[in-house]
């Protein structure tokens, strides 16, 4: 009995030794600032502002020191008395120029997109491709100059358009299940440039707030909740580009604001057919928000987008001067494409560090594209021209209680869990044969898919000293539901499965500019309806199985420099093959890597950053010399310069390089690295800004992608594998005029 009052007594000193701070952070004009950092450098606490920009930082004692932290101010340092931890208090931070020394390296899973923050800042993306190439280490390449969505390479994964990547905007999921063309393909051209607000990423399968397709990391997106000004921007440039975007603040009170924002875009790329691309996008977005209490979101936006495409050209036939390398074999390609959505994003505070958050989500997407890779091979006379269509609406919710304040004796403890759903009804899936995108030859694939993923993850937060602890679990559960419209008679069936996904964290952070981590877990991505019903449910949810060992450290106020050396093994799985609509196995793989990056700001107006990324994959169930994983990029590197502030010179260049990788199983035949350099100059004056923008700077001759490909042309009496490619744009200039106001 005595040792139990003990430990009572100990706990009860422990409470009043240390409090939970509460408050509030404000701008220079009383406006809340969200999402900023709270540290506490003395215990090791941290925590952010909500989007009311009120905060609660637990465990807090007098004499401790904390810092206020958010990019574009000016970083504030307070020392706690008893009339601060007693009282609320509000802190105005003043603007500054974005800067390195805004980072305080907090005990976070993803702290490393903190850092990248301070890219997005000082170089913002020019173009909706731009946006994935924030993440390091990640390069992306385009099929159809902007109609398509992009391939991903990251970790050694040529993940397709998103099979291995969950991508998400504003919680919004972006991929796609059971899709026509391929599983988890993830259009992100519904989003325009101008709105994007930062981009949150994590490398491996590491993180319970993130389901389907986290295996080699996940992106989210977050779009701007207001807008400093209204603003109208054109650009006109080389290859007939013309593009104009207009933001427009329409309601700005004390509790609630609003905005539009639209995009059109315009195109006929390099190649000798043109490719009459266009792209429309509007969004609308509402905020509502009472202080301390709760946060409304509703977004509204559409997208479509049609183009015709020149397709994966074989090497040979530039070679033969049958074509050029901006030529066609069939020019008839292309597409079309659409998206509408509905999100709500709610955040409601309950009581002192606890919060509730739900977003839910409704989206109809419809998608049409015509494509050929391989010429004549399987129809002599009409050539092989393949359609792929899809309907989708798809609909969803997710909510996440909080707890921020909680303790265990002198164990600083948080904990959430959360809920979710995700529906998918997809009707008329289709695969076909067709002639001069006109004509129906043959149907290879038809059906509905009904696709259900609900989902209950729960996490929680210990701090020892300068250790902290995040043990999560998620779980899931699909059912997959598939008519097969190519039966006579008619033909439903389902199958359910069930993924369970442990995951433990670990940071060690002796100081707010060093930060240990290691990273554990198990991830998965779902495969295609047809392949469940095909395969019986087997092996059908395959895992992915994580370690992550790194650093992050602050050597200097404007230095940042990060390590990260890494493992993930995949499970055997069966892959549905939406070009072909056929099944093929796929054995169990394993990737090693090392990822090192830099960023340095030696003055206020240049900043410079660097990734490298090296990785070494193999199946592990082939022989050598035939074990090569097709395009996994073994070596990438990025990196680029910031010049200049808000107003007179400002610019940028920056450069990405992938290296030669295998495209086959045996390296027998070899996908060609590249070198290319973009750069961006401006000229700020009052409220107008005239820039220039330069891809391809020094006119590299290169390709975007590239797959090793059996194909046959008209005239050929035999077929021939080998290097088919899309490539990538020539020098590429445009000039730019936005005015502000």
């Amino acid at each position: 009995m005595k040792y139990f009052m003990a430990a009572l007594s100990m706990l009860f000193m422990g409470t009043i030794a240390a409090q939970n701070m509460r408050g509030k952070l404000v701008d220079e004009d009383g406006s809340p600032i969200e999402d900023a950092g709270i540290f506490n450098k003395t215990s090791g606490q941290h925590s952010h502002t909500d989007g009311t920009g009120h905060f609660v930082l637990d465990r807090t004692s007098v004499n401790d020191t904390i810092y206020f932290s958010r990019l574009g101010y000016a970083t504030l340092t307070r020392v706690m008395n008893e009339t601060n931890l007693q009282n609320p208090i509000t802190i105005v931070l003043e603007e500054s120029s974005i800067s390195l020394d805004q980072v305080v390296l907090v005990s976070e899973v993803d702290a490393l997109s903190r850092v990248v923050d301070v890219d997005v800042k000082t170089n913002p993306v020019k173009s909706s491709q731009e946006i994935l190439r924030k993440v390091p280490g990640l390069i992306i390449g385009q099929h159809a100059g902007g109609g398509k969505a992009e391939q991903i390479f990251l970790r050694g994964f040529d993940v397709d358009h998103g099979t291995d990547v969950a991508i998400n905007v504003d919680g919004m999921p972006v991929n796609m299940v059971s899709h026509a063309h391929g599983q988890g393909y993830a259009d992100l051209h519904f989003v325009i440039p101008e709105t994007i607000e930062n981009v949150n990423f994590g490398k491996g399968p590491y993180y319970a707030d993130q389901g389907n397709f986290n295996t080699a990391g996940y992106v989210n997106l977050r779009l701007r909740k207001s807008l400093d000004k209204s603003m109208l921007s054109t650009e006109v440039g080389q290859f007939g580009a013309r593009r104009f975007v207009g933001m427009f603040n329409v309601m700005d009170n004390q509790n609630s604001n609003a905005y539009l924002a639209s995009e059109l875009y315009l195109t006929d790329g390099p190649f000798d057919s043109p490719q009459n691309f266009n792209r429309i996008n509007i969004l609308g977005r509402y905020r509502y928000a009472l202080p301390g209490d709760q946060e409304l979101l509703l977004t509204a936006s559409h997208f479509s987008s049609k183009w015709d495409a020149s397709g994966q050209i074989p090497q040979r036939a530039v070679d033969q001067g049958l074509i050029s390398r901006f030529g066609a074999i069939d020019d008839t390609e292309g597409g079309q494409t659409s998206r509408i959505n509905f999100v709500l994003n709610h955040n409601k505070n309950l009581d002192t560090g606890k919060s509730l958050n739900t977003m839910a989500f409704v989206s109809h997407y419809d998608f049409e594209l015509y494509s050929n890779f391989t010429f004549f091979l399987e129809d002599p006379l009409n050539g092989d021209q393949i359609r792929q269509f899809e309907d989708r609406l798809m609909a969803g919710a997710k909510t996440v209680f909080q707890n921020n304040s909680a303790s265990l004796g002198e164990m600083g403890f948080k904990y959430h869990g959360g809920i979710g759903f995700r529906y998918d009804n997809v009707d008329d899936n289709q695969l076909s044969r067709t002639l001069n995108r006109q004509e129906l030859l043959e149907r290879l694939a038809y059906g509905d898919v009904g696709e259900v993923n609900g989902s209950a993850f729960a996490g929680a937060e210990f701090k020892s000293g300068k250790f902290t602890f995040e043990p999560t679990v998620r779980l899931d559960y699909f059912r997959f539901d598939y008519i097969n419209k190519m039966s006579e008679q008619y033909d439903s069936r389902s199958e359910e499965k069930v993924a369970f996904s442990p995951k433990f964290n670990t940071i060690y952070s002796p100081s707010e500019n060093t930060q240990f981590f290691l990273k554990t877990g198990i991830g998965f991505h779902s495969n295609d309806t047809r392949v469940v019903i095909a395969n019986g449910g087997e092996e059908i949810l395959p895992a992915a199985y994580g370690m992550d060992l790194g650093t992050i450290i602050k050597p200097a106020n404007r230095l940042v420099l990060n390590t990260t050396l890494w493992t993930l093994f995949l499970d055997q799985e069966f892959v549905y093959v939406g070009d072909a609509g056929i099944v093929e196995p796929s054995g169990k793989t394993r990737r090693m890597g090392l990822e090192v990056g830099a960023r340095y700001q030696p003055l206020d107006w240049l900043y410079l950053y660097t990734d490298a990324n090296y990785t070494h994959a193999r199946s592990t169930e082939e022989a050598d010399g035939e074990d090569y994983i097709p395009l996994a990029p073994d070596f990438t590197m990025t990196g680029g310069v910031t010049l200049g502030g808000d107003q007179g010179l400002s610019g940028g260049l920056n450069y990405r390089y992938i290296d030669d990788r295998p495209a086959n199983e045996d390296n027998s035949i070899v996908a060609e690295g590249y070198f290319v350099t973009d750069a961006a100059l401006n000229y700020s004056v009052n409220n107008w800004t005239f820039g220039l923008i330069l891809e391809n700077l020094f006119n590299t001759e290169w390709n975007e992608t590239q797959f090793a490909t059996e194909s046959r042309l008209f005239n050929e009496p035999n077929s021939f594998e080998e290097i088919h490619f899309t490539p990538g744009t020539p020098f590429y200039l445009r000039g730019k005029v936005t005015i502000a106001f």
